[in-house]
Protein backbone atom coordinates (compact mmCIF):
# COMPACT_ATOMS: atom_id res chain seq x y z
CA UNK A 1 0.00 0.00 0.00
CA UNK A 2 1.35 3.43 -0.91
CA UNK A 3 0.64 6.52 1.12
CA UNK A 4 0.11 9.44 -1.27
CA UNK A 5 0.05 12.42 1.04
CA UNK A 6 -1.60 13.72 4.18
CA UNK A 7 -5.00 13.28 2.50
CA UNK A 8 -4.46 9.57 1.86
CA UNK A 9 -7.81 7.95 1.02
CA UNK A 10 -6.84 4.90 3.11
CA UNK A 11 -6.71 6.91 6.31
CA UNK A 12 -9.57 6.98 8.79
CA UNK A 13 -10.27 9.37 11.69
CA UNK A 14 -9.47 8.25 15.20
CA UNK A 15 -12.35 6.42 16.84
CA UNK A 16 -14.43 8.07 19.54
CA UNK A 17 -12.85 5.95 22.29
CA UNK A 18 -9.34 6.82 21.11
CA UNK A 19 -10.19 10.52 21.11
CA UNK A 20 -11.63 10.33 24.63
CA UNK A 21 -8.62 8.40 25.95
CA UNK A 22 -6.24 10.88 24.30
CA UNK A 23 -8.11 13.87 25.76
CA UNK A 24 -8.12 12.32 29.25
CA UNK A 25 -4.40 11.51 29.06
CA UNK A 26 -3.62 15.02 27.87
CA UNK A 27 -5.43 16.55 30.83
CA UNK A 28 -4.02 14.13 33.40
CA UNK A 29 -0.44 14.55 32.20
CA UNK A 30 -0.74 18.31 31.60
CA UNK A 31 0.26 18.11 27.95
CA UNK A 32 0.04 21.04 25.52
CA UNK A 33 -3.41 21.38 24.00
CA UNK A 34 -4.18 19.27 20.96
CA UNK A 35 -3.19 21.18 17.82
CA UNK A 36 -5.06 19.18 15.19
CA UNK A 37 -7.27 16.21 14.44
CA UNK A 38 -5.66 12.92 13.51
CA UNK A 39 -6.35 10.24 10.94
CA UNK A 40 -4.69 6.82 10.81
CA UNK A 41 -3.75 4.58 7.93
CA UNK A 42 -3.41 1.06 9.25
CA UNK A 43 -1.07 -1.74 8.20
CA UNK A 44 1.01 0.32 5.77
CA UNK A 45 3.50 -1.99 4.06
CA UNK A 46 7.16 -0.97 4.23
CA UNK A 47 9.60 -3.10 2.17
CA UNK A 48 13.01 -4.14 3.51
CA UNK A 49 16.10 -4.81 1.40
CA UNK A 50 15.84 -8.59 1.90
CA UNK A 51 12.27 -8.78 0.60
CA UNK A 52 10.59 -8.84 4.00
CA UNK A 53 7.66 -6.45 4.49
CA UNK A 54 7.10 -4.69 7.81
CA UNK A 55 3.73 -3.25 8.84
CA UNK A 56 3.23 0.20 10.28
CA UNK A 57 0.38 2.51 11.23
CA UNK A 58 0.73 6.05 9.91
CA UNK A 59 -0.75 8.67 12.24
CA UNK A 60 -1.49 11.74 10.13
CA UNK A 61 -1.92 15.25 11.57
CA UNK A 62 -4.90 16.81 9.82
CA UNK A 63 -3.18 19.97 8.61
CA UNK A 64 -2.07 21.44 5.30
CA UNK A 65 1.21 22.71 6.77
CA UNK A 66 4.36 20.57 6.51
CA UNK A 67 4.83 18.48 9.65
CA UNK A 68 7.90 16.65 10.97
CA UNK A 69 7.90 12.87 11.32
CA UNK A 70 8.55 10.73 14.38
CA UNK A 71 9.64 7.17 13.69
CA UNK A 72 8.74 4.68 16.41
CA UNK A 73 9.74 1.03 15.97
CA UNK A 74 8.18 -1.39 18.46
CA UNK A 75 7.99 -5.19 19.00
CA UNK A 76 4.95 -5.04 21.31
CA UNK A 77 2.14 -4.39 18.87
CA UNK A 78 0.44 -1.26 17.57
CA UNK A 79 -2.62 -1.24 19.85
CA UNK A 80 -3.25 0.35 23.23
CA UNK A 81 -1.47 1.39 25.38
CA UNK A 82 1.53 1.65 23.05
CA UNK A 83 -0.40 3.46 20.31
CA UNK A 84 -1.45 6.19 22.74
CA UNK A 85 1.97 6.81 24.27
CA UNK A 86 4.06 6.29 21.16
CA UNK A 87 1.88 7.71 18.38
CA UNK A 88 -1.49 9.33 19.06
CA UNK A 89 -0.38 11.96 21.58
CA UNK A 90 2.42 13.13 19.29
CA UNK A 91 0.21 13.15 16.19
CA UNK A 92 -2.44 15.23 17.99
CA UNK A 93 0.24 17.86 18.52
CA UNK A 94 1.43 18.28 14.98
CA UNK A 95 3.59 15.29 14.03
CA UNK A 96 3.38 12.53 11.47
CA UNK A 97 4.11 9.31 13.34
CA UNK A 98 5.13 6.10 11.61
CA UNK A 99 4.46 3.46 14.27
CA UNK A 100 6.06 0.28 12.98
CA UNK A 101 6.04 -3.31 14.23
CA UNK A 102 9.53 -4.80 14.37
CA UNK A 103 10.41 -7.73 12.17
CA UNK A 104 8.56 -10.91 13.09
CA UNK A 105 5.99 -9.22 15.34
CA UNK A 106 2.29 -8.37 14.85
CA UNK A 107 2.07 -8.97 11.12
CA UNK A 108 5.54 -7.81 10.09
CA UNK A 109 7.39 -10.44 8.08
CA UNK A 110 10.54 -12.27 9.03
CA UNK A 111 11.64 -13.66 12.39
CA UNK A 112 12.14 -11.57 15.52
CA UNK A 113 15.59 -11.93 17.04
CA UNK A 114 16.32 -9.17 19.53
CA UNK A 115 18.59 -6.42 18.21
CA UNK A 116 20.21 -8.06 15.20
CA UNK A 117 18.02 -6.60 12.41
CA UNK A 118 17.10 -3.26 13.93
CA UNK A 119 19.84 -1.15 12.30
CA UNK A 120 19.18 -2.35 8.75
CA UNK A 121 15.40 -2.34 9.17
CA UNK A 122 15.51 1.18 10.59
CA UNK A 123 17.54 2.48 7.67
CA UNK A 124 15.31 0.73 5.13
CA UNK A 125 12.33 2.39 6.78
CA UNK A 126 13.97 5.83 6.54
CA UNK A 127 14.75 5.15 2.86
CA UNK A 128 11.04 4.42 2.35
CA UNK A 129 10.09 7.61 4.17
CA UNK A 130 12.16 9.60 1.66
CA UNK A 131 9.76 8.45 -1.07
CA UNK A 132 6.65 9.77 0.71
CA UNK A 133 5.36 13.15 -0.39
CA UNK A 134 4.27 13.96 3.20
CA UNK A 135 7.80 13.49 4.58
CA UNK A 136 9.36 16.96 4.78
CA UNK A 137 12.89 15.87 5.69
CA UNK A 138 12.60 16.47 9.45
CA UNK A 139 12.90 13.21 11.37
CA UNK A 140 12.90 12.38 15.07
CA UNK A 141 12.79 9.10 16.97
CA UNK A 142 11.12 8.36 20.29
CA UNK A 143 10.26 5.50 22.60
CA UNK A 144 11.21 3.58 25.71
CA UNK A 145 12.79 0.28 26.70
CA UNK A 146 13.39 -1.85 23.58
CA UNK A 147 12.09 1.09 21.54
CA UNK A 148 15.18 2.87 22.80
CA UNK A 149 17.37 0.14 21.31
CA UNK A 150 15.75 0.60 17.90
CA UNK A 151 16.71 4.28 18.10
CA UNK A 152 20.34 3.60 19.02
CA UNK A 153 20.52 0.97 16.26
CA UNK A 154 19.44 3.56 13.68
CA UNK A 155 21.95 6.02 15.16
CA UNK A 156 24.85 3.63 14.49
CA UNK A 157 24.83 5.40 11.11
CA UNK A 158 22.65 8.45 11.75
CA UNK A 159 20.56 9.39 8.69
CA UNK A 160 21.03 13.01 7.62
CA UNK A 161 17.34 13.75 8.24
CA UNK A 162 17.59 12.86 11.94
CA UNK A 163 17.07 15.99 14.08
CA UNK A 164 16.41 14.70 17.61
CA UNK A 165 15.94 11.62 19.80
CA UNK A 166 13.91 10.91 22.94
CA UNK A 167 15.09 7.73 24.68
CA UNK A 168 13.14 6.67 27.78
CA UNK A 169 14.40 3.86 30.05
CA UNK A 170 16.28 2.68 26.96
CA UNK A 171 18.96 0.08 26.32
CA UNK A 172 21.83 0.15 23.82
CA UNK A 173 23.62 -3.10 24.76
CA UNK A 174 21.63 -6.27 25.43
CA UNK A 175 24.72 -8.26 26.40
CA UNK A 176 25.52 -5.74 29.10
CA UNK A 177 21.92 -5.95 30.31
CA UNK A 178 22.29 -9.72 30.58
CA UNK A 179 25.68 -9.99 32.30
CA UNK A 180 26.92 -6.61 33.59
CA UNK A 181 27.19 -7.91 37.15
CA UNK A 182 28.65 -11.27 36.11
CA UNK A 183 25.72 -13.64 36.74
CA UNK A 184 22.82 -13.84 34.30
CA UNK A 185 20.11 -11.27 34.96
CA UNK A 186 17.66 -14.10 35.35
CA UNK A 187 14.29 -12.64 36.31
CA UNK A 188 14.35 -9.68 33.93
CA UNK A 189 15.42 -11.65 30.87
CA UNK A 190 13.30 -14.75 31.49
CA UNK A 191 10.18 -12.67 32.14
CA UNK A 192 10.86 -10.49 29.06
CA UNK A 193 11.38 -13.55 26.88
CA UNK A 194 8.15 -15.03 28.24
CA UNK A 195 6.35 -11.77 27.39
CA UNK A 196 7.58 -11.89 23.79
CA UNK A 197 6.67 -15.57 23.54
CA UNK A 198 3.00 -15.04 24.46
CA UNK A 199 2.17 -11.44 23.54
CA UNK A 200 0.41 -12.22 20.25
CA UNK A 201 -1.84 -14.89 21.72
CA UNK A 202 -3.18 -12.88 24.67
CA UNK A 203 -4.89 -9.52 24.71
CA UNK A 204 -3.46 -6.37 26.30
CA UNK A 205 -5.39 -6.87 29.55
CA UNK A 206 -4.32 -10.50 29.89
CA UNK A 207 -0.78 -9.45 29.05
CA UNK A 208 -0.79 -6.97 31.93
CA UNK A 209 -2.12 -9.62 34.29
CA UNK A 210 0.59 -12.05 33.15
CA UNK A 211 3.29 -9.43 33.76
CA UNK A 212 1.94 -8.60 37.22
CA UNK A 213 1.89 -12.28 38.15
CA UNK A 214 5.33 -13.09 36.69
CA UNK A 215 7.23 -13.52 40.00
CA UNK A 216 4.76 -16.19 41.12
CA UNK A 217 3.82 -17.63 37.74
CA UNK A 218 7.42 -18.11 36.57
CA UNK A 219 8.69 -19.47 39.88
CA UNK A 220 9.15 -23.02 38.62
CA UNK A 221 11.16 -21.89 35.61
CA UNK A 222 13.22 -19.50 37.74
CA UNK A 223 14.03 -22.23 40.29
CA UNK A 224 14.87 -24.74 37.58
CA UNK A 225 18.38 -26.12 37.10
CA UNK A 226 20.06 -26.10 34.73
CA UNK A 227 19.35 -22.57 33.51
CA UNK A 228 19.32 -23.78 29.94
CA UNK A 229 15.91 -24.93 28.75
CA UNK A 230 13.80 -22.84 31.14
CA UNK A 231 11.83 -21.24 28.28
CA UNK A 232 10.88 -24.70 27.01
CA UNK A 233 8.64 -25.14 30.05
CA UNK A 234 6.60 -21.96 29.49
CA UNK A 235 4.82 -22.60 26.19
CA UNK A 236 3.94 -19.90 23.69
CA UNK A 237 5.87 -19.20 20.50
CA UNK A 238 9.16 -19.61 22.31
CA UNK A 239 12.21 -17.38 22.54
CA UNK A 240 15.06 -19.15 20.70
CA UNK A 241 17.54 -16.47 21.74
CA UNK A 242 17.14 -17.27 25.45
CA UNK A 243 19.26 -20.42 25.59
CA UNK A 244 21.89 -18.76 23.39
CA UNK A 245 22.11 -15.91 25.90
CA UNK A 246 22.45 -18.37 28.79
CA UNK A 247 25.19 -20.20 26.84
CA UNK A 248 27.33 -17.07 26.39
CA UNK A 249 28.21 -15.61 29.82
CA UNK A 250 31.42 -13.91 28.61
CA UNK A 251 30.74 -10.39 27.33
CA UNK A 252 34.05 -10.50 25.44
CA UNK A 253 32.57 -13.22 23.21
CA UNK A 254 32.04 -12.03 19.61
CA UNK A 255 28.56 -13.51 19.90
CA UNK A 256 27.39 -10.32 21.63
CA UNK A 257 28.57 -7.96 18.86
CA UNK A 258 25.22 -8.22 17.08
CA UNK A 259 23.33 -7.27 20.23
CA UNK A 260 25.10 -3.94 20.75
CA UNK A 261 24.50 -0.46 19.43
CA UNK A 262 27.17 1.05 21.65
CA UNK A 263 28.93 2.67 18.69
CA UNK A 264 25.98 5.03 18.29
CA UNK A 265 27.02 6.80 21.49
CA UNK A 266 30.14 7.99 19.65
CA UNK A 267 28.40 8.87 16.37
CA UNK A 268 25.10 10.55 17.07
CA UNK A 269 25.24 14.36 17.20
CA UNK A 270 21.55 15.33 17.41
CA UNK A 271 19.89 16.74 20.55
CA UNK A 272 18.94 13.80 22.74
CA UNK A 273 16.67 13.64 25.76
CA UNK A 274 17.30 10.72 28.12
CA UNK A 275 14.72 9.70 30.73
CA UNK A 276 15.53 7.04 33.30
CA UNK A 277 14.58 5.76 36.74
CA UNK A 278 16.70 5.15 39.83
CA UNK A 279 15.23 1.63 40.02
CA UNK A 280 15.06 0.99 36.28
CA UNK A 281 16.68 -2.13 34.82
CA UNK A 282 18.59 0.05 32.33
CA UNK A 283 19.67 2.85 34.70
CA UNK A 284 23.39 2.29 34.27
CA UNK A 285 23.06 2.33 30.48
CA UNK A 286 21.04 5.56 30.61
CA UNK A 287 23.88 7.12 32.61
CA UNK A 288 26.47 5.82 30.14
CA UNK A 289 24.48 7.30 27.27
CA UNK A 290 24.45 10.67 29.02
CA UNK A 291 28.15 10.57 29.86
CA UNK A 292 29.15 9.61 26.31
CA UNK A 293 27.06 12.33 24.65
CA UNK A 294 28.05 14.99 27.15
CA UNK A 295 31.76 14.19 26.73
CA UNK A 296 31.40 14.99 23.01
CA UNK A 297 29.41 18.20 23.61
CA UNK A 298 26.27 16.73 22.03
CA UNK A 299 23.17 18.62 23.23
CA UNK A 300 21.83 16.19 25.82
CA UNK A 301 19.40 16.43 28.71
CA UNK A 302 18.85 13.87 31.46
CA UNK A 303 15.84 13.26 33.71
CA UNK A 304 15.94 10.51 36.35
CA UNK A 305 12.91 9.87 38.55
CA UNK A 306 12.09 7.51 41.42
CA UNK A 307 10.78 4.89 39.01
CA UNK A 308 11.17 1.25 38.10
CA UNK A 309 10.98 0.08 34.50
CA UNK A 310 7.21 -0.35 34.77
CA UNK A 311 6.07 2.82 36.53
CA UNK A 312 7.63 5.82 34.78
CA UNK A 313 5.46 8.85 35.53
CA UNK A 314 3.98 9.99 32.22
CA UNK A 315 3.03 13.31 33.81
CA UNK A 316 6.78 13.98 33.92
CA UNK A 317 8.09 12.14 30.86
CA UNK A 318 5.50 13.02 28.21
CA UNK A 319 5.53 16.83 28.66
CA UNK A 320 9.33 16.76 28.59
CA UNK A 321 9.37 14.60 25.46
CA UNK A 322 6.94 16.88 23.62
CA UNK A 323 8.83 19.99 24.73
CA UNK A 324 12.12 18.49 23.48
CA UNK A 325 10.66 17.53 20.11
CA UNK A 326 8.88 20.87 19.67
CA UNK A 327 12.14 22.70 20.35
CA UNK A 328 14.51 20.62 18.25
CA UNK A 329 12.27 19.31 15.46
CA UNK A 330 9.02 21.27 15.41
CA UNK A 331 10.65 24.70 15.54
CA UNK A 332 8.44 25.87 18.41
CA UNK A 333 11.16 26.82 20.95
CA UNK A 334 9.21 25.14 23.74
CA UNK A 335 11.95 23.69 25.97
CA UNK A 336 11.62 25.16 29.44
CA UNK A 337 14.42 23.31 31.24
CA UNK A 338 16.48 25.55 33.50
CA UNK A 339 19.36 23.06 33.54
CA UNK A 340 20.33 20.00 31.46
CA UNK A 341 19.97 17.51 34.34
CA UNK A 342 16.86 17.01 36.46
CA UNK A 343 16.90 14.33 39.16
CA UNK A 344 14.50 13.24 41.86
CA UNK A 345 16.18 13.03 45.25
CA UNK A 346 14.86 10.13 47.30
CA UNK A 347 14.33 10.79 50.98
CA UNK A 348 14.00 14.50 50.28
CA UNK A 349 11.06 13.90 47.94
CA UNK A 350 12.09 16.74 45.65
CA UNK A 351 13.38 17.41 42.15
CA UNK A 352 16.74 19.11 41.74
CA UNK A 353 18.41 20.60 38.68
CA UNK A 354 22.12 20.39 37.90
CA UNK A 355 24.45 21.51 35.14
CA UNK A 356 25.78 17.94 34.83
CA UNK A 357 25.80 14.53 36.44
CA UNK A 358 27.15 13.74 38.88
CA UNK A 359 27.29 17.25 40.37
CA UNK A 360 30.83 18.60 40.56
CA UNK A 361 30.50 19.89 44.11
CA UNK A 362 30.75 16.58 45.98
CA UNK A 363 32.74 15.39 48.97
CA UNK A 364 33.33 11.86 50.19
CA UNK A 365 31.72 10.77 53.46
CA UNK A 366 33.30 7.51 54.65
CA UNK A 367 31.75 5.08 57.13
CA UNK A 368 33.70 2.10 58.46
CA UNK A 369 32.38 -1.39 59.14
CA UNK A 370 32.94 -2.15 62.82
CA UNK A 371 32.25 -4.87 65.35
CA UNK A 372 28.68 -5.40 66.56
CA UNK A 373 27.43 -4.68 63.02
CA UNK A 374 28.04 -0.95 63.27
CA UNK A 375 28.91 1.67 60.68
CA UNK A 376 31.09 4.31 62.29
CA UNK A 377 32.66 7.55 61.02
CA UNK A 378 36.09 6.55 62.41
CA UNK A 379 38.39 3.74 61.30
CA UNK A 380 38.73 0.69 63.59
CA UNK A 381 41.69 0.48 65.96
CA UNK A 382 41.52 -3.23 66.86
CA UNK A 383 43.38 -5.92 64.91
CA UNK A 384 40.98 -8.87 65.07
CA UNK A 385 37.46 -7.89 64.06
CA UNK A 386 35.44 -9.99 61.62
CA UNK A 387 31.87 -10.83 60.65
CA UNK A 388 30.96 -14.16 59.04
CA UNK A 389 28.01 -15.35 56.97
CA UNK A 390 27.15 -18.46 54.98
CA UNK A 391 25.40 -18.54 51.60
CA UNK A 392 23.74 -21.72 50.36
CA UNK A 393 22.62 -21.65 46.69
CA UNK A 394 20.15 -24.43 47.50
CA UNK A 395 18.38 -21.91 49.75
CA UNK A 396 19.47 -18.69 48.05
CA UNK A 397 19.19 -15.26 49.60
CA UNK A 398 16.02 -13.80 48.06
CA UNK A 399 15.81 -10.59 46.06
CA UNK A 400 13.68 -7.80 47.51
CA UNK A 401 12.74 -4.90 45.25
CA UNK A 402 15.52 -3.28 43.24
CA UNK A 403 16.02 -2.95 39.49
CA UNK A 404 13.59 -5.62 38.30
CA UNK A 405 10.83 -5.40 35.69
CA UNK A 406 8.09 -6.36 38.12
CA UNK A 407 5.46 -4.61 40.20
CA UNK A 408 7.41 -5.62 43.30
CA UNK A 409 10.56 -3.82 42.15
CA UNK A 410 11.99 -0.54 43.38
CA UNK A 411 12.20 0.71 46.98
CA UNK A 412 10.85 -1.91 49.42
CA UNK A 413 10.92 -2.73 53.11
CA UNK A 414 13.95 -4.98 53.72
CA UNK A 415 13.36 -5.97 57.35
CA UNK A 416 12.35 -9.58 56.62
CA UNK A 417 15.40 -9.95 54.38
CA UNK A 418 17.66 -8.53 57.09
CA UNK A 419 16.37 -11.10 59.58
CA UNK A 420 17.89 -13.96 57.57
CA UNK A 421 21.10 -15.62 58.81
CA UNK A 422 22.70 -15.27 55.36
CA UNK A 423 22.46 -11.45 55.38
CA UNK A 424 24.73 -9.33 57.57
CA UNK A 425 24.07 -5.64 58.13
CA UNK A 426 26.11 -2.70 59.36
CA UNK A 427 24.22 0.37 60.57
CA UNK A 428 25.12 3.90 61.65
CA UNK A 429 23.81 5.59 64.73
CA UNK A 430 20.97 8.05 64.34
CA UNK A 431 22.10 10.86 62.05
CA UNK A 432 22.23 14.32 63.57
CA UNK A 433 22.65 15.99 60.18
CA UNK A 434 21.38 15.19 56.68
CA UNK A 435 23.64 13.15 54.38
CA UNK A 436 22.77 13.77 50.73
CA UNK A 437 24.32 11.33 48.25
CA UNK A 438 24.63 12.05 44.51
CA UNK A 439 26.60 9.56 42.41
CA UNK A 440 27.98 6.08 42.97
CA UNK A 441 28.61 4.90 46.53
CA UNK A 442 31.65 2.63 46.81
CA UNK A 443 32.01 -0.32 49.18
CA UNK A 444 35.47 -1.72 49.95
CA UNK A 445 35.42 -5.16 51.59
CA UNK A 446 38.29 -7.33 52.85
CA UNK A 447 36.94 -10.85 52.35
CA UNK A 448 38.01 -14.42 53.01
CA UNK A 449 36.09 -17.25 51.38
CA UNK A 450 36.23 -21.04 51.68
CA UNK A 451 34.93 -21.27 48.09
CA UNK A 452 36.34 -19.05 45.35
CA UNK A 453 33.20 -19.45 43.23
CA UNK A 454 30.81 -17.15 45.02
CA UNK A 455 28.94 -13.88 44.56
CA UNK A 456 28.84 -10.80 46.77
CA UNK A 457 25.73 -8.62 46.96
CA UNK A 458 25.89 -5.27 48.74
CA UNK A 459 22.95 -2.95 49.29
CA UNK A 460 22.54 0.52 50.78
CA UNK A 461 19.37 1.16 52.79
CA UNK A 462 17.76 4.08 54.61
CA UNK A 463 16.34 3.20 58.04
CA UNK A 464 13.60 5.55 59.21
CA UNK A 465 12.85 6.37 62.87
CA UNK A 466 10.29 3.53 63.04
CA UNK A 467 12.94 0.98 61.96
CA UNK A 468 11.68 0.46 58.39
CA UNK A 469 14.69 -0.28 56.17
CA UNK A 470 14.24 0.73 52.50
CA UNK A 471 16.74 -0.06 49.74
CA UNK A 472 18.38 2.90 48.00
CA UNK A 473 20.91 1.25 45.67
CA UNK A 474 22.89 -1.98 45.37
CA UNK A 475 25.26 -4.06 43.26
CA UNK A 476 26.20 -7.72 42.83
CA UNK A 477 29.61 -8.98 41.68
CA UNK A 478 30.66 -12.50 40.74
CA UNK A 479 33.92 -13.97 41.98
CA UNK A 480 35.68 -17.03 40.61
CA UNK A 481 38.89 -19.02 41.02
CA UNK A 482 40.53 -16.57 38.61
CA UNK A 483 39.87 -13.76 41.09
CA UNK A 484 40.95 -15.25 44.39
CA UNK A 485 42.26 -18.28 46.24
CA UNK A 486 40.20 -19.88 49.03
CA UNK A 487 41.48 -18.87 52.46
CA UNK A 488 43.26 -15.69 51.34
CA UNK A 489 42.07 -12.18 52.15
CA UNK A 490 40.98 -10.26 49.09
CA UNK A 491 40.12 -6.56 48.94
CA UNK A 492 37.03 -6.16 46.80
CA UNK A 493 35.92 -2.68 45.71
CA UNK A 494 32.32 -2.45 44.52
CA UNK A 495 30.79 0.64 42.87
CA UNK A 496 27.07 0.63 43.56
CA UNK A 497 24.53 1.82 41.02
CA UNK A 498 24.10 5.62 40.75
CA UNK A 499 21.70 7.31 43.12
CA UNK A 500 20.43 10.65 44.41
CA UNK A 501 19.17 10.29 47.98
CA UNK A 502 19.04 12.29 51.19
CA UNK A 503 19.39 10.48 54.51
CA UNK A 504 17.69 12.98 56.81
CA UNK A 505 18.54 13.69 60.41
CA UNK A 506 16.81 11.07 62.55
CA UNK A 507 17.48 8.33 59.98
CA UNK A 508 20.22 5.70 59.96
CA UNK A 509 22.33 4.39 57.06
CA UNK A 510 22.52 0.62 56.66
CA UNK A 511 24.74 -1.59 54.51
CA UNK A 512 23.80 -5.18 53.61
CA UNK A 513 26.37 -7.81 52.67
CA UNK A 514 25.17 -11.20 51.40
CA UNK A 515 25.84 -13.85 48.78
CA UNK A 516 23.10 -13.22 46.22
CA UNK A 517 19.74 -11.80 45.24
CA UNK A 518 17.67 -14.59 43.70
CA UNK A 519 15.86 -14.79 41.31
CA UNK A 520 16.83 -11.30 40.19
CA UNK A 521 20.25 -12.81 39.44
CA UNK A 522 20.95 -16.45 38.66
CA UNK A 523 22.54 -18.12 41.64
CA UNK A 524 26.21 -19.02 41.58
CA UNK A 525 26.31 -22.86 41.80
CA UNK A 526 29.62 -22.60 43.66
CA UNK A 527 31.22 -25.44 41.70
CA UNK A 528 32.95 -23.55 38.89
CA UNK A 529 30.81 -25.34 36.31
CA UNK A 530 29.31 -23.52 33.34
CA UNK A 531 26.25 -21.65 34.68
CA UNK A 532 24.05 -22.72 31.75
CA UNK A 533 24.36 -26.44 32.48
CA UNK A 534 25.32 -26.66 36.17
CA UNK A 535 23.00 -28.63 38.45
CA UNK A 536 25.19 -29.32 41.50
CA UNK A 537 25.28 -26.67 44.23
CA UNK A 538 27.98 -25.93 46.79
CA UNK A 539 27.65 -23.42 49.67
CA UNK A 540 30.20 -20.81 50.69
CA UNK A 541 31.23 -19.28 54.00
CA UNK A 542 32.63 -15.75 53.81
CA UNK A 543 34.38 -13.68 56.45
CA UNK A 544 34.42 -9.88 56.29
CA UNK A 545 37.48 -8.30 57.95
CA UNK A 546 37.01 -4.84 59.46
CA UNK A 547 40.05 -4.09 61.59
CA UNK A 548 42.88 -1.58 61.64
CA UNK A 549 45.03 -3.32 58.99
CA UNK A 550 42.06 -4.32 56.81
CA UNK A 551 39.43 -1.59 57.15
CA UNK A 552 36.28 -2.32 55.17
CA UNK A 553 34.26 0.80 54.48
CA UNK A 554 31.43 2.57 52.67
CA UNK A 555 32.24 5.83 50.84
CA UNK A 556 29.36 8.12 49.94
CA UNK A 557 29.70 10.91 47.33
CA UNK A 558 27.90 13.71 49.14
CA UNK A 559 26.68 17.01 47.78
CA UNK A 560 27.84 20.20 49.48
CA UNK A 561 26.67 22.90 49.37
CA UNK A 562 23.06 22.02 48.46
CA UNK A 563 22.17 22.60 44.78
CA UNK A 564 19.43 24.86 43.48
CA UNK A 565 15.96 23.41 44.06
CA UNK A 566 13.13 23.40 41.53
Amino acid sequence: MTVTGSRSPGARPLGTLQKLVGAAAGRRWRLPRRRNRVRVERAVEVPMRDGVTLLADHYIPDTDAPAPTILVRCPYGRGLPYSLLSAQLYAERGYHVLFQSCRGTFGSGGVFIPAVDEASDGHDTVAWLRTRDWFDGRLATAGGSYLGFTQWALALDPPPELRAMVVMIGVHDLGDAAYREGPFNLFNLLSWSDLLSHQETVGPLAGMVRMASAPRRLRGALDRLPLRGAMDTLGGRGAPWYDDWVDHPDLRDRYWDGFRATGALQRVTVPTLLIGGWHDFFLTQTMEQYEALRSRDVPVALTVGPWTHLDVDNAVSMPQALSWLDTHVGGRAADTRDAPVRVFVGGAGEWQQHAGWPPEHTASDTWYLRASQRLAPTAPADEHSTTRFRHDPADPTPAVGGRVMALGGGARDNRRLEARDDVVTFTTGTLTRPVEVHGRPVVALHLVSDNANADVFVRLCAVDPSGRSVNVTDRLVRCSEADTTPGTVRRLEISLDPVAHRFDAGYRIRLHVSGGAFPRFARNPGTGEAPATATALRPVTRTVHHDASRPSCLSLPCISPPPARS
